[in-house]
């Protein structure tokens, strides 16, 4: 009887969240397959830890486990892929309202392309933020980071978008 309540518990705190775990998996791995296996290999640590779970917020609690089974996975499939690529010229953007500029003259098409083109720890936390909706202090739970990182790198995401997004203005028009 008890298993039958940890199930259900379990479904009603997680499985209504598989949308946003996929979604966060595919924008971290940027493959539908990879993406798949894992969620389902999160899903299988949130069934097994899901004692840890103390009825706070399951998407977050989810999407954490999703991020950490991405870096787990990533650490066994890709040990050598350099996680943040600096480049100051990028950083240094002008950037007065980043999500104005995009939205003017990014279509949604395009906006896949330059997420896609963004290294992973500030794609993370673009999805987290942007597609997602969290807080800053959700987004600093799930991916375990200070509140100022996330600040940061959200700052850098965006001016990264910008930079990218003129760069591909400018070559689509010559």
């Amino acid at each position: 009887m008890q298993e039958q309540t940890k199930t259900a518990n379990f479904e009603a705190a997680v499985l209504p969240h598989l949308d946003a775990a996929y979604n966060l998996a595919r924008w971290l791995t940027r493959n539908d397959a990879d993406a798949e296996d894992i969620v389902q290999e999160a899903i299988m640590r949130a069934f097994k830890f899901f004692s840890g779970f103390h009825g706070e917020n399951g998407k977050a609690w989810t999407l954490r486990i999703v991020r950490n089974t991405y870096y787990s996975w990533l650490q066994k499939k890709r040990p050598t892929e350099d996680l943040s690529e600096f480049d100051e010229q990028i950083h240094a953007a002008d950037s007065t309202n980043p999500e104005t500029i995009l939205i003017q003259n990014v279509d949604r098409q395009e906006l896949r392309r330059l997420l896609d083109e963004l290294p992973v720890e500030f794609r993370e936390i673009i999805v987290l933020r942007e597609l997602e909706g969290f807080s800053y202090k959700e987004i600093a739970s799930i991916s375990d980071l200070p509140l100022g990182t996330v600040m940061s790198r959200l700052a850098r995401a965006r001016d990264r978008l910008v930079a990218c997004a003129a760069a591909r203005q400018k070559g689509g028009a010559k």
